[in-house]
């Protein structure tokens, strides 16, 4: 028996030795994962940071650009208003010498006139 256990012992040794061959093998596996995953970790906070930074200037434009627009539509709607005012005066204006016009020619050829 001593040899059959011999047999049995060498058997069970090499199966050991195979198992811990494949946990090992399984390991380098995962550990060359890991070092990809945390490659592109890497890669991907970079990128974060690129657009973040990217995110912030595109902000900073569009918040500038919004004042000015603001200014634009502030001046334009001052301006409107100012010329609705002019055009009103002209009106205005046009009527009042229409009459003084048609006074001025009731004078001049009215009874008397010359």
């Amino acid at each position: 028996m001593d040899g059959a256990k011999g047999g049995a012992l060498a058997d069970q040794n090499s199966q050991l030795i195979t198992c811990i061959d494949e946990l090992r093998n399984k390991r380098t596996a995962i550990d060359e994962q890991i070092d990809q995953e945390e490659a592109e970790k890497a890669k991907v906070q970079s990128d974060l940071q690129v657009l973040s930074k990217r995110l912030a200037t595109l902000n900073e434009s569009i918040a500038r650009k919004l004042a000015a627009r603001n200014d634009y539509d502030k001046t334009i709607q001052e301006t409107e208003a100012a010329y609705l005012k002019i055009l009103e005066s002209s009106q205005t204006l046009l009527t009042v010498l229409k009459r003084e016009s048609m006074g001025l020619e009731r004078k001049s050829t009215g009874p008397g006139a010359v």
